[in-house]
């Protein structure tokens, strides 16, 4: 049987205010600027008031414009054109803080200078740009050669690409173009002084590799006839080699960013916390006076192109009304968010001691400052906060808690950095079990489950008993 009937509902809708607010909060501090700039090059209604460089009296500065002299059967808004936004400071010289050279931009100067006709310079460069972010090739070298045919219109075979990935195996960092972790250990010993524990660890690393990762140390005494002072020495080789080679040259920001400018600044000033958030070049916007005569005419004309002229500039002068409010709104969540962040966590930014550092989630930021929470996770997001300790991500400060044996909450933050000091100092010949841990941690007053053990472990990436034993 067919039911008809009516459903009312509810729905709200964002206002084109409200849109551009919540694109512009999630923005950090050097991403909004380049917005900035994009809109004032797109928007042809706005000047930048570069008031500390124009002098009094310029008839061709922008000039301060009301649209409240226009009829009002014009339909345009009466609000001051001129917007003040954060005054007419100076920018100041913050703190940037530079990540490493581009990974791939390394391997690329290296390249230059390896004497290759322009196809194999081609083909070599396809290559480093294959590889990931630890420095290592995941593609089998039959798709490359399709993708430098169908992508790159290079003809190739399997030949010249093995070729030209050995040439990039012998560059800096040692380990860089390896197919796998084995492949990568084995080249880094290969760029070592070859002694017997080299010799010896290259041997593991060929022979027994899967003996070694399963820590199974008295088969390989006994295959390789090598005594326990002889296998330490030639493991100790092994586990200060790099597994993952393209990390020691940072590409996290390449391309979008080289630095992270913090967008907060906390410091420590006789006992008291002080938040301030750098100020950046957001100019004060003027309308261009070409335009303001433009509305100035149009208002009381009846000709159709100057209606046209002003209706467009009209709307032009919506967009910047709204990205200028947008631009303040955005300020004010970001700082009244991290105002309640400060205040929360109040102990541990006095220090910087995590075991003050109590359990929060952006439900209790949301509750304090009124904001709905997807707006606090939109401010969290890649924001970063330069304190009297040290750098971070606010992301660093929101974790879940457990209780302890008093009752308290403590963060998993902090029992986490308990379990990596057990696991840090235990006999590495006999390391804690699971269970042992658990009993461990008890001991010191958390009340912990071992699946939550077993949990916090992977996150940690501390292997399994079995797995951490040493000779």
């Amino acid at each position: 049987m067919l039911k008809q009937g009516l459903e009312l509902k509810q729905t709200q809708k964002l206002s084109p205010l409200q849109i551009q607010t919540i694109k512009l909060i999630e923005l950090p501090t050097q991403e909004l600027e380049q917005r900035i700039r994009k809109e004032l090059e797109e928007n042809p209604v706005l000047d930048e008031d570069a008031a500390n460089e124009r002098e009094d009296g310029d008839d061709n500065a922008p000039r301060e414009v009301s649209l409240s002299e226009y009829k009002e059967d014009d339909s345009i808004p009466s609000y001051k054109l001129r917007v003040n936004n954060y005054g007419k400071d100076e920018r100041p010289q913050y703190n940037t803080f530079s990540v490493k050279e581009s990974f791939t931009q390394s391997l690329m100067d290296q390249l230059g200078f390896r004497s290759l006709t322009e196809h194999q310079y081609q083909v070599a460069s396809f290559i480093i740009g294959s590889l990931d972010d630890d420095g290592y090739l995941r593609r089998d070298i039959e798709s490359l050669v399709d993708d430098l045919a169908f992508r790159a219109g290079i003809e190739t075979d399997e030949a010249e690409v093995e070729q030209m990935l050995k040439i990039i195996q012998d560059f800096e960092p040692a380990g860089v173009g390896a197919r796998d972790l084995r492949e990568c250990l084995l080249l880094q010993i290969c760029h070592l002084r070859q002694t017997p524990d080299a010799l010896n660890a290259a041997r593991i690393l060929k022979d027994h590799f899967t003996e070694f990762t399963n820590k199974h140390f008295q088969k390989i005494m006994s295959r390789m006839g090598l005594s326990e002072q002889e296998l330490k020495a030639a493991i100790l080789k092994i586990v200060k080699l790099n597994p993952a080679p393209g990390g020691q040259i940072d590409d996290t920001y390449n391309d979008q960013a080289q630095q992270i400018v913090p967008d907060f600044v906390l410091n420590l000033d006789n006992g008291e916390l002080k938040l301030t958030m750098p100020r950046f070049s957001i100019p004060e916007l003027r309308v261009n006076r070409k335009y303001a005569d433009i509305l100035l005419e149009a208002a009381n004309s009846s000709e159709r192109e100057k209606k046209e002229a002003a209706t467009f500039v009209k709307k032009k002068l919506d967009s910047a009304k709204w990205f200028v409010e947008a631009i303040k709104q955005r300020h004010n969540t970001l700082e009244s968010t991290m105002r309640a962040i400060v205040d929360y966590q109040h102990d541990y930014f006095m220090d910087g001691d995590e075991s003050h550092l109590k359990p929060m989630v952006l439900k209790d930021i949301a509750e304090k400052t009124g904001f709905d929470i997807s707006t606090i996770s939109r401010v969290v997001n890649s924001k970063y906060i330069e304190t009297h300790f040290g750098i971070y991500s606010l992301k660093y400060f929101f974790s879940e808690g457990l209780e302890n044996q008093d009752g308290e909450e403590v963060s998993t933050r902090e029992l986490k950095k308990t379990l990596q000091e057990l696991v840090d100092g235990e006999n590495k010949r006999k390391p804690f079990t699971d269970d042992q841990l658990v009993a461990e941690m008890t001991s010191r007053g958390y009340k912990v489950a071992r699946r939550t053990i077993a949990k916090y472990r992977d996150q940690l990436n501390i292997p399994k008993a079995r797995l951490r034993k040493e000779l």
